[in-house]
């Protein structure tokens, strides 16, 4: 299986492989790297006659093989993209491509949301006789090495508080962090340092009341601030559903409570142990000080119920900014 960046590097110096088998269940991977198979793989002239593009739901295999089979017209190669892939019926019908491919043809498979089933004929082979790349889904401290990744890649500077926010806000979708990147180069200068309160005016989110800031709050012990940042979830539930604060909550004791096993709990052994930056090592490490290992295990109970409650399990009638009030109130006592 290929490797993301490794891919964009050979694109990137011009070496293109007869088949691309792109899945998986992250799709800015895949957009990423056939995008620019579609926008550079061919000279703007060249893609009229040699750059074809094809929807799973409206072709079938049959069609593919013969798209990719066909010979460039005064190019040295032709573009064949199958995007929707997904949708194909019968992929074991191309089994037989994949074993002569079309030397002059670039054919890229945008399979999304899943991967073949590699108990066939086909999902067997397509790992071995293509540049097969599997997107999976990321992990928050993924998206967050992600997050300062994309922002920098479109000339922003970034650090741990601002990455935070971002990633509250817009979530695990990197096609629309990207987007959102995108947007700012309409509006803010490339070099320019991220704030909060650029993001706060440019894409949403307050930087005072948010879920970082609330386990801040948590972490410092801090009930007074705690209590400013529910009340401005109760007045804004939209924008701050108690879905997102218990599991981002959540997250956070169930990093603290791998950091209360370390033995070494050095900045630097907790970054690499946990696969955390910097930052969070130390927000880790000060909370760690503050809230024992019991406490913490009871707080992801107290987590575990509320989320129980949020749902309508046993609860017919208290609302959601209630439960949140009750929850940071319970968590605040198992702290002391």
């Amino acid at each position: 299986m290929s490797d993301f960046d490794q891919i964009m590097r050979d694109l990137k110096d011009h070496k293109y492989a007869p088949i691309y088998f792109l899945c998986g269940e992250e799709p800015y991977f895949i957009d990423r790297i056939t995008n620019y198979i579609q926008e550079n793989a061919l000279s703007e002239a060249e893609r009229g006659f040699n750059q074809t593009i094809l929807y799973g739901k409206e072709t079938n295999e049959e069609t593919v093989i013969a798209e990719a089979k066909r010979f460039p017209m005064m190019s040295e190669r032709q573009v064949v993209i199958v995007k929707e892939a997904q949708h194909l019926r019968s992929l074991d019908k191309l089994v037989s491509y994949l074993d002569q491919p079309q030397p002059s043809t670039v054919l890229v498979f945008a399979y999304k949301k899943k991967a073949p089933d590699g108990r066939k004929a086909f999902g067997k082979k397509v790992k071995k006789q293509t540049v097969y790349f599997e997107s999976k889904a990321l992990w928050e401290k993924d998206m967050l090495h992600w997050i300062e990744r994309i922002f920098g890649d479109h000339g922003y500077k970034t650090d741990y508080k601002t990455v935070s926010l971002l990633f509250e806000f817009l979530g695990t979708d990197l096609g629309r962090v990207a987007s959102e990147a995108q947007k700012l180069k309409n509006i803010i200068p490339e070099g320019t340092p991220l704030t909060p309160a650029l993001i706060e005016e440019h894409i949403g989110i307050s930087k005072d009341y948010n879920n970082f800031e609330l386990i801040n709050a948590l972490a410092e012990m801090d009930l007074q601030k705690a209590n400013k940042i529910i009340q401005y979830f109760a007045a804004n539930p939209k924008d701050n559903p108690l879905v997102v604060t218990i599991a981002t909550l959540y997250n956070f004791y169930r990093d603290l409570f791998m950091y209360h096993s370390l033995k070494d709990k050095s900045v630097n052994h907790v970054k690499d142990a946990l696969r955390v930056n910097y930052y969070k090592a130390l927000e880790l490490q000060k909370a760690g000080s503050k809230i024992p290992l019991r406490s913490v295990s009871n707080s992801i109970s107290v987590l575990r119920e509320y989320d129980m409650k949020g749902k309508g399990v046993q609860n017919d009638s208290v609302g959601h900014d209630q439960l949140l009030r009750e929850m940071i109130y319970r968590l605040f006592a198992l702290s002391q």
